[in-house]
């Protein structure tokens, strides 16, 4: 079975197929798997060879699995940055990494995925289902065609390879900007839970201008107290990925902290204890953050 976890597609308008035939034409009742259809079409050789690299081509060839799979053309992969490919192909890690990010568990056709925003990948991330120029798109790369069958899944056509996010919460928030929160997770002690690969957390993520808006001496008296900082911080931390089209619906989230931080949709304004989301659904390795506004406290 492939490995890691969790992608799917949107119906278009009319199926693009692989090759015209006549009325005539004689219909194959045999259908391949993924690894021979996709070989057949003649337009995912880099794909295929990435696959075999990564060690991934058996699972993908496997007729007890049902998978569904996002397959960027060779002209997709012709696209990426130079060097790109030969460092993936390189990197046999980052590249299943890579290539699970475009692999579903579950046949998923165009259908079914018309009411989703995010899908889960067996990479662990999930893809971010949208729209651009009238197009449905997934995590940016454009669906190009749809529900190709397979024996053992469906093949869905994208025009440019997802990369998957490769960083875990601490280190977004370290690079990203947000100085204050890292800071304040390392001195509470919490950098190697908000690290751990093998958990996923939600976090709302004060900004360094929300933590400068705190009561003058608050936040010295917290970097003085790793206990209370700690609590304050795990107030802003709920167990799993809680994306944006699910907090909509909630009244409330029980936080890693022990108390529910209460949440209300009012105008299209979301919040959370008072702290307005002004960013939502930056992916990590190890969850999602929504940036917010204001510090909250339990």
């Amino acid at each position: 079975m492939l490995h890691r976890r969790t992608l799917g597609a949107l119906a278009l308008g009319a199926v693009t197929v692989f090759a015209a035939c006549d009325d005539d034409d004689p219909i194959d009742a045999e259908v391949g798997t993924i690894v021979e259809v996709a070989a057949e079409a003649g337009q995912f050789n880099t794909l295929l060879t990435a696959a075999t690299a990564a060690g991934l081509d058996d699972e993908l060839a496997d007729e007890s699995a049902q998978l569904t799979v996002f397959a960027p053309t060779d002209a997709a992969f012709a696209a990426l940055p130079a060097g790109t490919l030969d460092a993936l192909l390189a990197d046999t890690d980052a590249l299943a990494d890579v290539l699970l990010y475009h692999v579903v568990a579950g046949e998923q056709d165009a259908g079914a995925v018309l009411g989703q925003s995010f899908i889960e990948t067996l990479n662990g991330q999930f893809i971010v289902v949208g729209e651009s120029g009238g197009q449905p798109t997934a995590s940016g790369a454009v669906i190009i065609t749809t529900d190709i069958e397979a024996s053992n899944g469906i093949i869905h056509v994208i025009d440019a390879v997802m990369v998957p996010e490769t960083r875990n919460i601490v280190e977004i928030a370290s690079q990203d900007g947000f100085n204050t929160l890292a800071a304040a997770v390392t001195t509470a002690g919490l950098a190697g839970t908000l690290s751990d690969a093998d958990a996923d957390f939600t976090v709302f993520a004060p900004t360094d201008a929300a933590f400068a808006a705190l009561p003058a001496g608050t936040l010295d008296a917290l970097l003085m107290d790793p206990s209370a900082l700690a609590d304050i911080l795990l107030y802003h931390t709920v167990e799993g990925r809680v994306f944006s089209d699910a907090v909509v619906g909630l009244t409330s989230v029980e936080t890693v902290q022990g108390a529910s931080a209460p949440i209300s949709v009012a105008g299209g304004t979301v919040t959370i204890d008072g702290a307005t989301l002004v960013a939502t659904d930056v992916q990590a390795t190890n969850g999602v953050i929504h940036v917010i506004d204001a510090v909250i406290t339990p």
